[in-house]
C-alpha cells in the first residue's frame, strides 16, 4: 500500500507526538510536492509528499535507530517497499547503506536539511516571515557553521552533488517551494 499523504501524516502523527517532527513533515511534505511538479512528476506529486511527510517517522520515539527502525514500522504498517527504500535514502551515508537511486530520492536527501535552515534563517528574522527570507541571506547562514549548527551543510552540498545542480540552485528552489508553500497556507 502506498499511503496518501493523509494516511501518511496520520502515521507520523501516530509516532510522533511533538510539534517539531509533525511540522518538519509537513514542510518537507510540502516541498516534496513542489519538486514533484516542478520536476515533471505531477502524477506523482502525491507520493512524492507522502515520502517527504514519513522520512522522519521513527526520528522522535527512536534516534538511535533512524531510517532502520522506521523501515520496519512501515513494513507492519503494509507499505510499499518504494516507499521504505525512499525514506530509508534520506539517512544514507549517515545512518543508512540504502542509496538515494530515483531523483525523487535524491531530492529528499538534498531537501531535508536545508529545509531546516532555511526554517532556522526564518525564525531569526525580525518578521518570522519566510517572504522576507532573501537568497542572499540564506547564503550567508549556510556559510556561517555555527548558525543553526545541526543542519549539515555537508548533507545539503552532497545532496546538490547528487541532483547535478550546484548548491545556489537546490537553495533557491527550495527556498521558493517553501515560500509558495506559505502563500498557499
Amino acid at each position: 500500500m502506498i499511503p496518501t499523504p493523509e494516511q501518511a501524516y496520520a502515521l507520523l502523527c501516530e509516532y510522533n507526538e511533538g510539534d517539531f517532527h509533525r511540522e518538519h513533515g509537513r514542510v518537507v511534505g510540502g516541498v516534496m510536492r513542489w519538486y514533484a511538479r516542478e520536476l515533471g512528476y505531477g502524477d506523482q506529486a502525491d507520493f512524492w509528499q507522502t515520502v517527504g511527510i514519513l522520512h522522519d517517522l521513527d526520528f522522535e520515539r527512536w534516534p538511535d535507530q533512524h531510517c532502520i527502525k522506521e523501515q520496519q514500522l512501515l513494513r507492519d504498517a503494509g507499505v510499499d517497499e518504494t516507499v521504505i527504500h525512499a525514506v530509508a535514502s534520506h539517512g544514507w551515508g549517515l545512518v543508512s547503506d540504502v542509496e538515494p537511486t530515483h531523483e525523487m530520492e535524491k531530492v529528499l536527501f538534498a531537501a531535508d536539511e536545508l529545509t531546516g535552515l532555511i526554517g532556522a534563517a526564518v525564525r531569526v528574522l525580525p518578521s518570522k516571515d519566510i517572504a522576507d527570507l532573501e537568497p542572499k541571506s540564506l547564503r550567508k547562514k549556510f556559510k556561517t557553521a555555527k548558525f543553526a549548527a545541526g543542519c549539515s551543510r555537508e548533507v545539503i552540498t552532497r545532496g546538490a552533488e547528487l541532483l547535478g545542480w550546484d548548491l545556489d540552485t537546490l537553495m533557491d528552489r527550495t527556498l521558493t517551494a517553501m515560500k509558495e508553500m506559505a502563500q498557499s497556507e
